[in-house]
C-alpha cells in the first residue's frame, strides 16, 4: 500500500486468495463448541473485531487437541494464516487525508467485510516518521475503551507500516461543519462527556495525548465520539521529565507550553478540551492565532493578562518578560460564548486556568454539576461500555437548544 504495486494488490486481490485459518490445537472435547471469545484469547485479536458468520465453525473443523498455550511465534504465524499482517487482506477504496508522514484511506476488511481505516506511514521519508509510528502502535495496544479508537492490525512492508484502525464516519470539524457552525448544546454535552471520559483512561494509564484537537476526534454515525491519532502522545512516568515544547497543535497550546515550559503533565490535555468545549458551543475557535506570540496576545485578550495573583512566579519567567505584553483586563467570558449556562460556564473556567496544576482534571470534570442532566448511569460506566446505549444525540440541524 506504500507504493503504486502495493496499492494495486490491496485493491485487486480476490477474496478467494486470503489464506484459510490455521488448525490451531484446541481443547479434546467434541460436544464444545468454538467461540469468537476462544478465538481471541488464542489469537489475541482485538475483541471487537466481529467475525463473519460460518468462520467460527470453519475454524474449529477437523482441529486436533492441545496441550500447552500457543508460543507467541506460534500465535503470529496463526494470525498470519487467518489473514492479519497482510496487505491483500484489506481492499483500499477512498483516500481521507494526507499528512508528513502518513495518507489514510477508508477501506474494507476481507476478513469482516467491516469498514477500516488505513493508514499508511512512509518509512523512507525521515527519520521522524518511524518514531511516530512505533509511538502510537505502542500506546494504542494497551489502549482499549470505547472512547480511544481500536488499532485492529499492523501490516510492515519495506516501505511502509500501515496501521488499521476501525472506521469512522467524519472527525468533530467536519461534524461542526455540517451543523452550519451551531451545534445543539445537548450535542455539545454529550461529546464533551465522552471526549473527558476517553482522556481519563488515558491520564490514569499515565498517557498524555498532547496533540487534542477537533480533526483527532472521530465520530461514527451513531455520535459516538473516539480519541485518535496519538502520533504524538507519550506516556508519562510518574516523576516529572522534559519533554518537547513543540506539541499541540498552535491554538489548542496552553500558555505554559506556549512559554517555552517542556515539563508538563496531563494538564496539558485539559486546555485543550476547554478550547474545544469552547469551539463546540459557539462554532469559531477560541484562539486561532497565527504565531505563538499572536496566540499568546488572543489567551490574554480574553482572560486578561497574568499577574502573580492569577499564576504564580509568572512575573519572573524571562520569556513571559521578553513579550512585553499589555495589560489586558479579563473579559466577561458569557460575551463571547452566549449560549452556555452557568454551570457550563464554570467548567470551561477551571479548563481555561495558567497555572497548570489548577486545571481541572478529566476525572473531575466528569463529576461536575454540568452533566447532571445526563443522568447518574453514565458516572459507573465500565471502560468498555458504550456512552449512548441510553442517551441520543439530537438531529443535525436541531440547534440552540
Amino acid at each position: 500500500m506504500g507504493s503504486d504495486g502495493e496499492s494495486d494488490q490491496a485493491s485487486g486481490t480476490s477474496s478467494d486468495e486470503v489464506q484459510s485459518p490455521v488448525r490451531v490445537r484446541m481443547r479434546n472435547n467434541h460436544h464444545r463448541r468454538i467461540s469468537t471469545e476462544d478465538i481471541n484469547k488464542r489469537l489475541s485479536l482485538p475483541a471487537d473485531i466481529r467475525l463473519p458468520e460460518g468462520y467460527v465453525e470453519k475454524f474449529a473443523m477437523n482441529s486436533p487437541p492441545f496441550d500447552k498455550p500457543m508460543s507467541r511465534r506460534l500465535r503470529r504465524a496463526s494470525l498470519s494464516e487467518i489473514g492479519f499482517g497482510k496487505l491483500e487482506t484489506y481492499i483500499k477504496l477512498d483516500k481521507l487525508g494526507e499528512g508528513t508522514y502518513a495518507t489514510v484511506f477508508k477501506g474494507r476488511s476481507k476478513l469482516t467485510d467491516n469498514l477500516v481505516a488505513l493508514k499508511e506511514i512512509r518509512l523512507e521519508h525521515e527519520e521522524g516518521a518511524p518514531c511516530t509510528a512505533i509511538r502510537e502502535v505502542s500506546l494504542l495496544k494497551d489502549l482499549k475503551h470505547a472512547n480511544i479508537v481500536t488499532l485492529h492490525d499492523i501490516i510492515h512492508t519495506d516501505k511502509c507500516l500501515t496501521l488499521v484502525f476501525e472506521y469512522l464516519e467524519k472527525d468533530l470539524k467536519q461534524y461542526m461543519d455540517d451543523c452550519g457552525s451551531i451545534m445543539s448544546v445537548h450535542n455539545v454535552k454529550i461529546f464533551l462527556f465522552q471526549l473527558l471520559r476517553g482522556l481519563d483512561y488515558c491520564h490514569k494509564r499515565k498517557v498524555l495525548h498532547r496533540d487534542l484537537k477537533p480533526q483527532n476526534l472521530l465520530i461514527n454515525d451513531k455520535g459516538e465520539l473516539k480519541l485518535a491519532d496519538f502520533g504524538l502522545a507519550r506516556a508519562k512516568s510518574v516523576p516529572t521529565k522534559t519533554y518537547s515544547n513543540e506539541v499541540v497543535t498552535l491554538w489548542y497550546r496552553p500558555p505554559d507550553v506556549l512559554l517555552g515550559s517542556t515539563e508538563y503533565s496531563t494538564p496539558i490535555d485539559m486546555w485543550g478540551v476547554g478550547c474545544i468545549f469552547y469551539e463546540m458551543i459557539t462554532g469559531r475557535p477560541l484562539f486561532p492565532g497565527s504565531t505563538v506570540e499572536d496566540e499568546l496576545h488572543l489567551i490574554f485578550r480574553i482572560l486578561g493578562t497574568p499577574t502573580e495573583e492569577t499564576w504564580p512566579g509568572i512575573t519572573t519567567s524571562e520569556e513571559f518578560k521578553s513579550y512585553n505584553f499589555p495589560h489586558y483586563q479579563a473579559e466577561p467570558f458569557v460575551s463571547h460564548a452566549p449560549r452556555i449556562d452557568s454551570d457550563g460556564l464554570n467548567l470551561l473556567l477551571m479548563l481555561l486556568r495558567f497555572e497548570a496544576k489548577k486545571r481541572v482534571s478529566a476525572e473531575e470534570a466528569l463529576k461536575h454539576s454540568y452533566f447532571k442532566s445526563l443522568g447518574q448511569e453514565v458516572q459507573t460506566l465500565a471502560d468498555s461500555d458504550k456512552f449512548l446505549k441510553d442517551l441520543k444525540l439530537k438531529p443535525l440541524f436541531f440547534n440552540m437548544v
